[in-house]
């Protein structure tokens, strides 16, 4: 698709604040009003649409795509979608461990456990450990717990997570990289500790570690999204 627009601008409309192209306010992929909460998740909006040059690439618009899942999909059903978040923490990656004896369960408990227990003190709840690859459901009073949890958050934070939490497997670490001072590359790095932890005994390729780059970017970007909609 060729450029269209000569202007990009942020305006502030009713609910927040919306991008225009030369003064008409941008709508959603479905067609709704796209209007963010804070300028400062506007402006980086308004960046992705600077940045193209004449030919427009649809694939360079992640943040856009996270303000068009929290308008048309987040909002007009949240139920839906926090039952899919809860999904991830049925069988977080965190909670399932390597056997005892195998060297890579020493790399969990380091990188892991630290996480599961801030986790369960700054939430009030407990997670079910698990060796091996055996289901274990997690307590019914943990998933309540989460459930407010994540019930209490706006739509825009709510599409950062829906984000995060495939690329990590884990809504514990998501949920982590949505505090004031979290270090999303870290995080990121836990949840991916069982890939690296093969990477590094058998070697990757480049194809292999091209991927897990776009990953990374990826969930960083989504935890950048979630500050900017809370700035």
């Amino acid at each position: 698709m060729k450029r269209f627009w000569n202007e990009v601008g942020v305006s502030e409309a009713e609910g927040g604040f919306h991008v225009t192209l030369d003064g008409r306010a941008i709508r959603t992929q479905g067609g709704a009003p796209q209007i963010v909460p804070t300028r400062p998740l506007a402006e980086a909006l308004a960046e992705e649409w600077r940045a193209q040059g004449e030919e427009v690439d649809p694939r360079s618009f992640p943040m856009r795509d996270m303000a068009d899942l929290a308008i048309d999909w987040m909002g007009p059903d949240r139920p839906a979608q926090v039952a899919n978040l809860l999904r991830y923490a049925e069988t977080d990656t965190l909670c399932y461990r390597a056997d005892p004896e195998e060297p890579l369960f020493r790399r969990q408990q380091d990188l892991w456990e630290p996480l599961v227990r801030a986790a369960e003190a700054r939430h009030g709840l407990r997670f079910e450990r698990v060796s091996g690859i055996v289901h274990r459901p997690q307590p019914d009073a943990t998933l309540h717990a989460l459930r407010a949890r994540l019930e209490q958050e706006d739509d825009f934070t709510l599409a950062a997570l829906a984000t995060m939490v495939p690329l990590g497997a884990s809504l514990i670490v998501a949920l982590a990289a949505l505090d004031e001072d979290a270090d999303p590359v870290r995080l990121f790095a836990a949840a991916n500790c069982e890939e690296d932890w093969q990477a590094e005994l058998w070697g990757t390729d480049a194809e292999a570690a091209e991927a897990r780059s776009a990953r990374e970017a990826a969930f960083v970007l989504a935890a950048r999204f979630a500050k900017l909609a809370q700035a």
